[in-house]
């Protein structure tokens, strides 16, 4: 799915370039060298490479002030040519992620975690959706399963996904349940859920007795593990269980890059008052 929305964002890139000779620019600011970062950063190149985007790392040493930094997003947010800002986290612990997303102009926002962006996603207005919940929702728009009347529960409150994950269901006309960390009772919850998105970061927290029979299980959760990385759901077992499951790695990954893209994408077109047909 992820490789034929890439391919769709290709097309729009060139008819870009063709009826606005433009083409999207990409920024991704990386303060320090935290490996995982760094392969993050190099899978965000090569997509961006792969649909025609225009990307550029701006690399700062972990030492660098809070000043620093947002002074380099001040230039980016001044770039006519770059479209698309997003701040690579984690960042070391002496900044603040919180306000220098918020020193990001919000029409450059692609992660979607600008407190503007967020405020109108919580009044149902436009805005730039945050990449994991849009790639998770335009899945189960791909495969018809229809959040309306549909019982989904987000375990996770996470403002990256699991309170945008929530909205989004709910705009969908989905009767939402959040769960976390104080959720008595965890599995009374879950085994409810018609649609269920977990994002906590707890490999296995989610095994074949939590999950009604037939359920949607859509695992966002990855932590590096011994050998790889895994996922929050049982994967082996849990699919025995339910209608359709997201594998880690593999799943809502691939799909959180291509919304990246996509949003990268459509702040260009916005920039230059384009609509691509259809």
């Amino acid at each position: 799915m992820a490789a034929g929305i890439r391919k769709d964002l290709a097309r729009r890139v060139a008819k870009l370039a063709e009826y606005r000779h433009a083409t999207p620019g990409l920024a991704v600011i990386l303060v320090g060298d935290d490996p995982a970062s760094q392969i993050y950063v190099r899978n965000k190149e090569k997509a961006a490479a792969e649909v025609g985007v225009r990307s550029g790392v701006y690399r700062l040493p972990a030492t660098a002030t809070q000043d620093q930094v947002l002074a380099t997003i001040r230039e980016l947010n001044a770039d006519a040519a770059i479209h698309g800002i997003l701040v690579q986290s984690p960042v070391p612990r002496h900044l603040s992620f919180e306000a220098l997303v918020a020193a990001i102009d919000p029409a450059k926002d692609v992660d979607g975690f600008h407190p503007i962006n967020l405020g109108r996603l919580v009044r149902g207005q436009p805005c730039t959706v945050a990449c994991t919940p849009k790639g998770v929702m335009t899945m189960l728009r791909r495969y018809g399963i229809d959040p309306s009347g549909k019982h989904a529960v987000v375990v996770g409150r996470s403002t990256v996904v699991g309170k945008p994950m929530s909205l989004l269901l709910l705009e969908a006309d989905a009767t939402v349940t959040v769960c976390h960390r104080y959720t008595e009772d965890l599995a009374h919850h879950t085994r409810q859920a018609d649609i269920l998105v977990v994002a906590v970061g707890r490999p296995g927290l989610i095994t074949a007795d939590m999950v009604k029979p037939g359920a949607a299980v859509i695992d966002v959760g990855i932590t590096r593990v011994e050998g790889g990385i895994a996922g929050d759901v049982d994967f082996a077992a849990v699919r025995e269980v339910a209608g359709w499951i997201t594998p880690v790695p593999g799943g809502v990954g691939p799909m959180t890059v291509a919304m990246l893209m996509e949003n990268a994408i459509e702040a260009a077109e916005r920039h230059y008052h384009y609509a691509p047909a259809g």
